[in-house]
């Protein structure tokens, strides 16, 4: 694809930007909008990355310089299957369905056969002549050797339980190879090259691109490329002021943890060091992927974004290792940004979630948005455009705790089981409904490590009002009624 003027890009964003400002505007997309070259779309998506990571990660540092980073972003869920569902449909687990990483609530079969795979922001980009990729980590349970291709990809590499980082199956379009045990063979390295040659071939025939990039890294069991084994000596996990300790008031899930051993923090320092060697490839692999967009001479018409699916604690809260609390250490995770008309080296406080990629993505490319998508387009906050007072709460979904040994994500009590909850977050407050009737509330203006949960001293009216807010957006089930639950108090 050549790269637009300056003025016809301008004209192009900015009538893409005029499909964000309203809710009404889900329908069809203006036909000059349609006519106009709309940008590419770069997507990359790691596995269980916290924000303590992005230090080791200079690329993704360079990509926040040259870009927008979101700092109040979160997740649906702190999970990957429900998390990148919602990503893939802009819409919360209770519409997606996908609440958890296995049946009968969760995984790739309940996303499959709920139909959400007809109606991805792929389905709706390759409508409207977008040539799509994706490479790597689909949702849990897809296993490469069905030979399953889901709708809206032009091109699929996708991949089923490569944890390891080697001897895995790819599904290349069809065609089950298989990868070994050389240095040529890591996963992260393999799709970062497809990706590479992707963006050659399609700018070269001039056609517009999505192309998603999943990698498995920096999920357990930590494995880095072999070149980076050696990096970080001595590297520890931080020490917030959250580390072995337990919140005041804490639910029973989390209640009795004692304090963590010496063999535990021995290991959580061990595998932290592994995640930040495992990083190193992707950042570099972002570092191929901008340089390819430079060569064929599309970097100025590409939108390159970067996120995790959910965070990760280890030590903090006396959890040894994992995810799937609502506290900021799992639900907030970075959304970097960086592209036409994006501000350079600036910061977005607003609350954005996860299912508003999908709807960006779309509006991105010209794309309606369905009605029942329950997030919203990014795209005119993204460029500093005119929009709507945004929305000031975010919804945490969660079911549990889950057992099963075939689950990747499995835990027990020392990592965190919490019992299936729902939650709100703002700006400024955390605040947990289990379905055991426990509660939580964090103010975390004065307690940023969410270390006292002062739920028991609010007044009932305050506990009402805050019950109505969360109920509100468990229950929304369109644009609408989502961006007016999503204003809360």
């Amino acid at each position: 694809m050549r790269r637009l003027p300056v003025a016809l890009a301008a004209a192009a964003l900015a009538a893409a930007a005029a499909l964000v400002g309203s809710v009404a505007s889900a329908g069809r997309a203006p036909a000059s909008a349609a006519a106009a070259a709309p940008p590419n779309i770069v997507f990359v998506l790691v596995d269980d990355l916290a924000w303590n990571l992005v230090q080791y990660m200079p690329q993704v540092k360079r990509l926040q310089t040259d870009g927008t980073t979101f700092t109040n972003y979160t997740v649906t869920d702190s999970l990957c299957c429900p998390s990148r569902s919602s990503i893939f449909t802009g819409k919360f687990p209770h519409d997606t369905g996908v609440f958890t990483n296995e049946g009968p609530d969760g995984g790739f079969t309940v996303f499959h056969d709920r139909g959400n795979e007809s109606h991805t922001f792929a389905t709706a980009l390759q409508v409207q002549g977008y040539t799509t990729a994706f490479m790597g980590k689909y949702l849990n349970g897809y296993l490469p050797k069905d030979l399953y291709t889901p709708p809206g990809w032009s091109e699929w590499y996708g991949a089923g339980n490569a944890y390891g980082e080697y001897n895995y199956n790819l599904n290349e379009n069809g065609t089950l190879v298989h990868y070994g045990n050389t240095d040529a063979d890591y996963l992260t390295d393999v799709v970062g090259a497809k990706g590479r040659s992707f963006i050659q071939r399609t700018a070269a025939a001039h056609k517009p691109f999505l192309l998603e990039i999943s990698t498995f890294a920096p999920h357990g069991p930590f494995t880095p490329a072999r070149q980076d084994l050696d990096k970080f000596p001595g590297l520890t996990a931080p020490r917030t002021p959250a580390w072995d300790t337990l919140p005041a008031n804490a639910p029973t899930w989390l209640a009795g943890n004692g304090p963590l051993t010496a063999d535990e923090i021995t290991k959580i320092d061990t595998d932290y060091r592994k995640r930040a060697q495992a990083v190193q490839a992707v950042d570099r692999m972002i570092a191929g992927l901008r340089q390819q967009l430079t060569d064929s001479g599309v970097a100025g018409n590409t939108f390159v974004v970067f996120s995790s699916d959910n965070g990760f604690h280890l030590g903090d809260h006396r959890l040894v290792e994992g995810k799937q609390t609502a506290f900021d250490h799992d639900v907030v995770v970075p959304l970097v940004v960086a592209g036409p008309d994006v501000p350079a080296n600036t910061s977005r406080p607003q609350i954005v979630q996860n299912i508003d990629l999908a709807p960006t993505f779309q509006r991105i490319g010209g794309a309606p948005v369905s009605g029942d998508v329950d997030g919203r387009g990014l795209l005119t906050l993204l460029t500093g455009g005119q929009t709507d007072a945004w929305r000031t709460g975010s919804l945490i979904e969660h079911h549990g705790p889950g057992t099963s040994a075939e689950d990747p994500d499995a835990q027990d009590a020392r990592n965190g089981m919490p019992t299936t909850y729902e939650a709100l977050r703002t700006a400024t407050y955390t605040y947990v409904e289990y379905d055991n009737g426990e509660h939580e509330y964090y103010d975390r203006t004065t307690d940023p490590y969410q270390l006292r949960n002062t739920y028991a001293g609010l007044t009932a009216a305050r506990k009402a009002t805050l019950h109505a807010d969360l109920d509100a957006l468990q229950n929304c089930h369109t644009n609408a009624s989502c961006w007016t639950a999503g204003h809360v108090g």
